[in-house]
């Protein structure tokens, strides 16, 4: 295994670092599931923290949190209507990309280390 590879990867992850977080968290997944399936359903409406809040069972401020820390990621975004905002999906192709080619890399390089043994 060449260490230039190491040290790529090592980039990599910590580009990632932020999303990985981000994604980890099981209530964060339980309001991406509810955004995705309002997006499958509904066409993309959004969904606003009072809808969210029934979906996951956790309270306005918490999902207000976790929503920040997905907006901060990318994943989410929100539309106003007067005084109403709806959350849905955004496209985070650029982190989604980074993510996918991280793990290409290591199983490439999984893969590389295989074949020497």
């Amino acid at each position: 295994m060449k260490t230039n590879e190491i040290e790529n990867l090592k980039i990599e992850f910590e580009e990632v670092k932020d999303f990985l977080i981000a994604l980890g968290d099981e209530k964060r997944q339980i309001i991406m599931i509810a955004l995705l399936n309002d997006h499958a359903c509904n066409g993309c409406n959004g969904l606003r923290v009072i809808d969210l809040t029934e979906a996951t069972n956790l309270s306005r401020p918490a999902v207000s949190h976790h929503l920040k820390i997905l907006k901060q990621i990318g994943l989410v975004a929100i539309r106003r209507e007067g005084t109403k905002n709806y959350y849905y999906l955004s496209n985070a192709v650029p982190e989604m990309k980074k993510l996918r080619d991280l793990l290409d890399n290591v199983m490439s390089t999984m893969a590389e280390g295989e074949e020497e043994v």
